[in-house]
């Protein structure tokens, strides 16, 4: 297991949501977006996926995934590439529900104030929406990409 430098630790903690690529049947790469629970220094990442649709069917067949955020301003951003598990709701600590809920208020409190400062987006709040979750997707990283450009950096 590898586990995370605290810099991308916290830069996914900050996410609202990653890109995660999973394997079709065929063989060709599928990418959906999933929101970011979890992350600890250990190499854990929780995902919540809430429609059980391509992804869950590609990582009941496939375990490997990849996991990418960037974020366009800072011109930051990682690849976490790893194995997934699917582990349903019932089988998780409480933290792991409380930690989502907390994440769906951010982000309806995050689109009121947008709303309000004039930004456009969506009229109406999604995520109050949302599917209740059935399972949590785990990934044990195994390797983290950084994918700021090399000359940023020096």
């Amino acid at each position: 297991m590898k586990k995370l430098g605290e810099e991308a630790v916290l830069f996914f903690r900050n996410q609202r949501f990653a890109i995660v690529s999973t394997v079709d049947a065929d063989g060709t790469p599928h990418a959906s977006c999933k929101g970011i629970v979890k992350v600890d220094e250990k190499g854990w990442v929780y995902l919540l996926d809430l429609y059980s649709g391509k992804t869950f069917e590609n990582l009941l067949r496939n375990p490997n995934i990849s996991l990418t955020s960037v974020d366009e301003h800072s011109f930051l951003g990682y690849c976490l590439k790893g194995r997934a598990k699917i582990v349903p709701i019932r089988k998780l600590k409480h933290d792991i529900l409380s930690l989502w809920e907390e994440k769906i208020n951010s982000r309806i409190s995050h689109r009121i104030i947008r709303n309000v400062r004039g930004e456009k987006g969506h009229s109406r709040h999604p995520e109050a929406s949302l599917p209740g979750p059935e399972y949590v997707i785990v990934v044990r990283v195994k390797e983290a990409v950084d994918l700021t450009p090399r000359h940023l950096k020096e």
